[in-house]
């Protein structure tokens, strides 16, 4: 007789810490592709810029914020209750979505290609994660 496994359903919140998780990754991997092994983005770094732009105190302090919000977002989907995960998932993943588009409509040349990658990849996650939120199960 042949048994099938069982399909155990998963709950949103681990859903969501999942998603967030998987990004942080896609961030991390990005990031250490470009600034440690494309030709050239470390002396760029070593002259004080990114891309042109100056790094500054500043500079440094929002990407700090900026990646914080992700990886703080993997708690909080864990630990708020669930209107406010909801709303607060919606609002960020878009956020995060839509700044995954821009990021992957800057034009560059074939050295970012990988980039463009991990940003389309990211905006899906960042769009499951929106989807899941608004799916979120209501009590019977």
């Amino acid at each position: 007789m042949k048994k099938n496994f069982k399909n155990s359903p998963v709950n949103v919140k681990l859903k969501l810490a999942a998603l967030w998780t998987a990004l942080m990754f896609l961030y991390v991997y990005a990031d250490i592709q470009h600034f440690v092994l494309q030709p050239g983005s470390l002396s760029e770094i070593i002259s004080g810029s990114i891309a042109g732009v100056e790094i500054t105190a500043l500079f440094l302090v929002g990407a700090a914020v900026l990646m914080s919000i992700p990886s703080s977002m993997i708690v909080l989907s864990i630990f708020l209750s669930a209107k406010i995960n909801r709303w607060l998932n919606i609002i960020v993943g878009s956020i995060f979505t839509v700044l995954s588009v821009i990021v992957w409509a800057i034009p560059g040349g074939d050295a970012w290609a990988y980039y463009r990658y991990y940003n389309f990849v990211e905006s899906i996650f960042t769009s499951l994660i929106v989807w899941n939120a608004i799916k979120w199960p209501k009590e019977e």
